[in-house]
């Protein structure tokens, strides 16, 4: 997919998510809470996804101020005989 569809895609996406905004004060109920569910779903996927990065990087990286001594590689020589 091309970066000029692929933004043509999100601007009817963007565009979806404005109409559906616009009608929420006057949708049932059920539709209003739907959509605070789905909200609340991608809110918690980001979250978790920039908690896990967050970790992984801190794991890492040594973010923390001291190298990561579990991942040094050790040396296996042979046994002599």
């Amino acid at each position: 997919m091309s970066s000029g569809g692929f933004l043509k895609e999100l601007q009817v996406i963007g565009e979806k998510l404005l109409l559906k905004l616009q009608r929420l004060p006057k949708a049932d109920p059920v539709e209003i809470v739907s959509f605070c569910v789905i909200l609340l779903f991608i809110a918690t996927v980001l979250v978790m996804m920039v908690i896990a990065c967050s970790c992984c990087c801190y794991s890492c990286c040594s973010c923390g101020g001291r190298p990561d001594h579990r991942r040094r590689k050790i040396q296996v020589r042979p046994a002599a005989h």
